[in-house]
């Protein structure tokens, strides 16, 4: 592990604080009174997460955290053998009420207890159908989505959030940078994942969330993962790297390289993908919307003729999720504000030639935008070291 990602590990391994974790449940809580929501019903998942700092996981036995917007306060509903699983979480530090249960007994009827029967219920969009109808007999009313409600907590990144997003920008350039390393003509596409996934643990993430090495054709599909493929001289090779950072917030990084010198037609097409992409980044700025970003990008890909060939929306949202709120898209009329954190990733597919794409992950400033992903955007050219022994051959 580098010097630099060891620190930077060491200064985020701990939680959040207790009174971020306070302030969000009470955001919570007035958002949710403000949408006419009498409690929001909050499973495992990065909502949680979120709310908690909680990673407990569970499935046919219901964790819920019940967020009352009347002032009460907020409980969480767990069963007695997953307590340890809170330890981690800021449960003990703000001191809320657990309400454990064990086998042979309904943990909705404890979530329905605080609750008037029939009051309206909004639940995260990841709860589970097993757990989702039986708390809706419990409750007395189908549960809402929760959706509209953690959307606007969570788009707006705090401080605490947006280093956190720093320090996993910074962790995945370094791994860009070692590509030189492992991007090498004669290996596989599996054998250049096998070493990106080592050094995103090196360089400061808890795992490798996912691993795109897309060479030559294969760089066409932009959701490609890896294969058998070996890499050939004059491939262009898309890599799209990312994992969580401690506390959990997200890198997500694309670049794209071709091994040895690009034929002129490729290397036009790509200054082209290079231009749009930072046309789309420097429209970033508050009051702009979503779609007036995708728009920024996709307009110069059209004037030159390469529309047809992107294929997706210009980016995402992140954050304890890789993609999340808000997106970044034709018809999302969302107002960006100072805090969202989202990808900039136009891309330009080939099919059965090649694919290419730039990603950057941008954080709102009051001014415009801070990207995270300091790494050139150029097409990277690596050296194809057989070129001068085949030549030689010849």
């Amino acid at each position: 592990m580098s010097s630099d990602a060891s620190s930077e590990s060491a200064t985020s391994a701990a939680r959040f604080s207790s009174e971020i974790y306070s302030l969000r449940l009470a955001r919570a809580a007035e958002y949710a009174a403000e949408a006419g929501i009498a409690a929001l019903l909050i499973t495992p998942g990065s909502d949680l997460q979120y709310l908690l700092g909680s990673r407990a996981s569970s499935f046919e036995r219901l964790i819920c955290l019940v967020i009352p917007s009347d002032g009460a306060e907020p409980f969480i509903v767990v069963p007695r053998l997953e307590l340890a699983a809170l330890k981690a979480s800021a449960v003990a530090e703000l001191a809320l009420r657990v309400l454990d249960w064990v086998d042979g007994v309904s943990p909705y009827s404890l979530v329905a207890g605080a609750l008037e029967h029939g009051a309206t219920t909004a639940v995260d969009d990841a709860m589970p159908a097993l757990h989702f109808v039986p708390i809706a007999d419990a409750v007395g009313s189908t549960p809402i989505l929760a959706t509209a409600v953690l959307r606007r907590l969570r788009m707006q990144k705090d401080d605490a959030e947006i280093d956190a997003l720093r320090r996993a920008g910074a962790a995945i350039d370094r791994v860009h940078a070692r590509m030189g390393d492992f991007l090498v003509v004669g290996r596989t596409e599996a054998d250049v994942a096998s070493d990106i996934a080592t050094a995103i643990l090196e360089e400061g993430h808890t795992e490798a969330a996912f691993i795109i090495v897309g060479s030559g054709p294969h760089g066409a599909d932009p959701h490609h993962e890896v294969s058998d493929r070996v890499i050939e001289s004059g491939d262009v090779v898309v890599i799209d790297i990312g994992g969580p950072v401690a506390p959990g917030y997200n890198s997500d990084s694309t670049r794209t390289y071709v091994m040895g010198e690009p034929a002129p037609d490729t290397a036009a097409q790509y200054a082209i993908l290079e231009r749009a992409q930072q046309a789309a980044v420097d429209a970033v700025r508050p009051g702009a919307t979503a779609e007036a970003i995708d728009a920024a990008a996709r307009e110069i890909l059209v004037a030159e003729g390469l529309g047809e060939v992107f294929l997706h929306r210009t980016g995402h949202g992140i954050g304890l999720s890789v993609h999340e709120e808000p997106y970044i898209v034709a018809g999302n009329d969302i107002v960006l504000e100072a805090g969202m954190a989202f990808s900039i990733e136009p891309g330009i597919y080939f099919r059965g030639q090649w694919g290419a794409r730039i990603e950057d992950i941008v954080i709102v400033t009051a001014e415009g935008c801070e990207p995270v992903n300091l790494r050139p955007h150029g097409l990277a050219v690596l050296p194809d070291a057989g070129a001068a022994v085949r030549s030689a051959v010849q």
